[in-house]
């Protein structure tokens, strides 16, 4: 017989003081550590991405910043430590690797769209494939995320015909197409010409007020101060510190920090 649920207000319903509850937790990482060759890219990360969250990872290039959001869907195995996303561990196992990936959509600095298909083909192949979605409704998902990214006149066009900043828009699409949990953005801009990076902003800002839970990496600190939860400063593979946006970009508490902030600013 199952025990009936702790009623509302009940202390037993509630984590203990002090501790997070375990389904709040998006991702948790305990001493991650990540190595290619003798160069170690990730030395001992900790970090708690509650559900909801968005941070927004920073730091010089070769601190570890894509490193870590590429371990956290397993492009890139990890050494050592723990990587656990919605409560599946990253152990290595293919099963809990795919999972993941179900739940946690990736958007990468280049594009990464087929130029043989069109936009459509380009969000509906992985829904049909993966989900197993009919060809009619992963249409019809297609055509509402597009919609969402404001480029739903743009669905028959190949991406060679597209913008930098449509290609970058449609890959977000792509990428909620797949109803993910969470979101993840490497450098999502990088790429782009100054004049469109507003309008890629703009959808993941419009993602942030929906709820999603996001980490980005990124430069733009406006942005951050913006959207962000949290800021997360990298340096050396190690999370140097980390605050919330008003105090982490306006007061850092290292040099590190310190140097990188006045460095950006002054581009």
């Amino acid at each position: 017989m199952t025990a009936p649920a702790a009623p509302i207000g009940d202390p037993a319903a509630a984590p203990p003081i002090g501790r997070p509850d375990e389904r709040t937790i998006a991702v948790d990482l305990k001493g991650v550590e990540k190595r290619f060759g003798k160069f170690l890219a990730l030395a001992g990360v900790d970090l708690e991405v509650r559900r909801g969250e968005k941070i927004v990872i920073c730091g010089p290039s070769g601190s570890g910043k894509s490193t870590l959001i590429r371990c956290i869907n397993r492009l890139e195995p990890h050494d050592s430590g723990r990587i656990i996303v919605n409560g599946i561990e990253l152990d290595g196992a293919p099963a809990k690797t795919r999972d993941v990936r179900l739940e946690v959509g990736m958007v990468f600095q280049q594009f990464n769209l087929f130029p043989h298909l069109n936009v459509l083909r380009n969000l509906t192949i992985a829904q049909t494939k993966v989900l197993k979605r009919s060809q009619d409704e992963a249409n019809e998902v297609a055509r509402a995320v597009m919609e969402r990214v404001g480029l739903l006149d743009k669905i028959d066009e190949y991406p060679i015909r597209l913008s930098g900043g449509q290609q970058q828009r449609v890959a977000i699409a792509r990428a909620l197409a797949m109803n993910p949990d969470m979101m993840l953005f490497d450098e999502p801009t990088s790429a782009l010409d100054p004049e469109l990076i507003g309008e890629v902003l703009d959808v993941m800002r419009g993602l942030a007020r929906d709820g999603m839970t996001m980490m980005v990496v990124t430069h733009e600190m406006s942005f951050a101060r913006e959207v962000a939860d949290r800021v997360v400063f990298m340096d050396d593979g190690v999370v140097v510190e980390e605050g919330p946006p008003n105090e982490t970009l306006t007061n850092p508490k290292t040099d590190r920090a310190r140097r990188f902030l006045r460095m950006v600013q002054e581009k």
